[in-house]
């Protein structure tokens, strides 16, 4: 179950597209931001039913 959501990169504020993998749960994970190429942390929740809930990003640097 992959959810497509649009995220706003914490280095340089620029909206990019990326996927989110439900079927693997709640999970943190680390993904370049594809404009500027910087690693992002990103923290998903998904519930039981394997809807997502929330995505958070994070500089990888904090």
């Amino acid at each position: 179950m992959l959810q497509d959501i649009q995220i706003e990169c914490p280095y340089c504020g620029e909206d990019f597209d990326t996927v989110v993998d439900c079927s693997a749960g709640s999970q943190r994970y680390i993904e370049d931001c594809a404009v500027c190429c910087r690693p992002i942390e990103f923290q998903a929740e998904v519930d039981d039913t394997g809807h997502l809930i929330s995505v958070t990003a994070h500089r990888d640097d904090d």
